[in-house]
């Protein structure tokens, strides 16, 4: 069995003010920082040997913290980033809707052929996804994998490992610090937790 520990990265000023943040990159908020202490608390105790995370500086640095103390190696991939938003970056989904009314209707769908203006295509971040997956192939049976990145990458990676529709994940919810975990074997993968964020519990809520 090779554990597949799942983080999409900390809190950060755009999270809170709900505008799209893809391939800008942004900083963890303080917030964000004290919810990486808390999982990195809830996994000290797990055993990691190898580390993968999306080169944008929110994840990179929730996967160095998180790794903080252990000598594991942190491999940093651009097939983990979340979707370029082009000139949507930054916006609120207000500010998409007035500017941009038939993106707005198509992210809503949600209409997995949508690509943003002078961006990526939700098609092209899971074909990176899948690309992405081959790694893990590679991976011996017993071995325990990190992997922190963003929203959209985490709930595409579940659905491809679980062989289930990417039409199915707007109906997974990835909160910012929480852990995921997929189990893999010969036969298949078993999603043996979601969403998993009872550690933030003693922090101020967003």
């Amino acid at each position: 069995m090779t554990r597949l520990m799942l983080v999409r990265h900390g809190l950060t000023e755009y999270n809170v003010t709900r505008r799209f943040a893809g391939s800008s990159d942004v900083e963890l908020s303080p917030l964000g920082c004290q919810q990486v202490v808390k999982l990195r608390e809830r996994l000290a105790d797990q055993p990691v040997d190898c580390v993968y995370c999306s080169d944008l500086r929110r994840a990179r640095v929730t996967a160095e913290m998180l790794t903080d103390g252990r000598d594991v190696p942190v491999t940093a991939c651009l097939e983990l980033r979340e979707v370029d938003y082009g000139e949507c970056e930054g916006l609120t989904f207000s500010q998409i809707k007035e500017r941009y009314p038939e993106v707005a209707e198509r992210v809503v769908a949600p209409d997995k052929g949508l690509e943003f203006p002078g961006g990526e295509s939700f098609a092209a971040m899971v074909d990176r996804i899948t690309r992405f997956k081959e790694r893990l192939a590679q991976h011996a049976a017993s071995d325990n994998v990190l992997i922190v990145s963003h929203s959209g990458p985490l709930r595409s990676l579940v659905c491809s490992l679980l062989g289930i529709s990417q039409g199915c994940w707007r109906q997974l919810r990835i909160d910012n610090a929480s852990l995921s975990i997929v189990d893999t074997y010969q036969f298949g993968a078993i999603l043996s937790l979601l969403n998993g964020t009872s550690h933030l519990k003693a922090l101020p809520k967003p």
